[in-house]
Formats: C-alpha cells, structure tokens, sequence
C-alpha cells in the first residue's frame, strides 16, 4: 500500500503560494492539502474557491480540499468548479452526514470526513462504505504548527480496525503535528496518508524531507499490524 505525503500550504509564504505549489510538485508530492477555514468553525480565515482555481492552473497535483467551515454544503460546487478533487467534510459541522458525503459525491468527487481530537469514531460508523477518507486530526483545527496528541495513536488504530472489519478502502488520513518524530507512529497506527505542514515548510530542502518522510513512512507500514499480508 502506498504511503501518500500531502504538504499543507497552510503556514506557507501567501506573497509567494504560486512559487510554493510548484515547487512541492517537483519535490515529489503525492497531493496538496489545501486548509480552508471561515473564521466560524475554527478560529482562523484562510482563502476560498478564487485562489484554488488560481492554483489549478500551474499544477497537477491532487487537490484535498478539508473544509473546517460551518454550512460546507455551500460551498461544494465552487470548489468542484475550481479543481478539486476530494472534498473533506467536518462530521461537527454537518446535520445530516450521509447526505452531505452524497452531494459531493454527486459532484464526481472523492468525498472524505474529519473528526476532531474529542469527536468519537462512532460518528462515522454506519458510513465508512461511503467514503473515500477518513481524516483524524491530531491536533484541534485552526492553526499550524501545533504539537501532536498522543493519544490520537490509539484512535487511528481503532479506526483502521474498523474500515478493515468493514472492508471499506478509505484512505486514512491524519493532520496535526505530523514531523520526523511521529511519522512512523501515526503509520505504525494504521494512518496511510500524512497530511505534514510547518515541519515540511521550514525544512530548506522539501525534495529531500519529503523523500525523508517517505522512507520512514514505508519502513512503519511495513512493520506494522495492518499491513501485514495476512
């Protein structure tokens, strides 16, 4: 199975977002983890559909789109429009989950739910065949460069239990405080998508802490309960 690396523009240098997206591709990215926050949800305002269409013209890359906004539904097919290609949703945020996974889904897109570090995964217990991914946070949403609950470790590892009890092939993703000493932690858990921001970003050469992550990543899973041929 393969390990993806999605770097988080979040504590990117905005002046220069265009120069930064581009060089992430070259470095080897699997995805862009684009952070969009309203100021409601969670404490912080980020961008909107305007600028992620900017982006969709100088790269190809994924585009996952994690929506810690109030309302989302609002918001899907100006994002749609603009180039992305999944779309993750807060379970806190949304009334009625099931049919929210099915609007994006309509849209063609890959449709994902989030839960924040005190949301139990019993919210999307009766789901998983719907989704495409499942996104533990290990930090509370918000901000960048916050420090990784550890707990979160024992929750990644009941999740992925779950989606093999199921035998959904969502991806599970984890974002917050993701770096070169809990990467293999998070992996070892059963997390097969990192979402890594500040840790990547401050780094001075991105090819090669990408590549970092990597080996540490394959080496865990291959180590680990979950992947595991059995």
């Amino acid at each position: 199975m393969q390990i993806k690396i999605a770097p988080s523009i979040l504590t990117a240098d905005f002046s220069r977002l265009g120069e930064v997206v581009k060089e992430l591709e070259k470095s080897g990215a699997d995805q862009l983890h684009l952070d969009i926050m309203d100021g409601h949800f969670v404490p912080n305002l980020t961008f909107g559909p305007p600028v992620v269409a900017s982006l969709s013209q100088i790269t190809s890359l994924h585009f996952d789109v994690h929506l810690m906004v109030e309302h989302p539904e609002g918001l899907f097919s100006s994002f749609a429009a603009a180039g992305a290609k999944s779309l993750t949703v807060h379970a806190e945020a949304c009334t009625h989950l099931h049919r929210t996974v099915q609007m994006i889904k309509d849209l063609g897109l890959r449709a994902g739910v989030a839960l924040n570090p005190a949301t139990p995964l019993s919210f999307v217990d009766y789901i998983l065949p719907e989704l495409d991914l499942v996104l533990v946070m290990t930090v509370n949403p918000g901000w960048g460069g916050q420090a990784f609950i550890t707990a979160m470790c024992e929750k990644i590892r009941k999740l992925r239990m779950m989606l093999k009890n199921s035998g959904s092939t969502a991806e599970l993703q984890v974002d917050g405080g993701i770096n070169l000493q809990t990467v293999k932690s998070v992996v070892e858990a059963g997390a097969d998508s990192l979402v890594i921001g500040s840790a990547l970003l401050r780094e001075r050469n991105w090819s090669q802490a990408i590549e970092q992550y990597r080996l540490l990543a394959v080496e865990a899973a291959g180590d680990s309960w979950w992947h595991s041929p059995q």
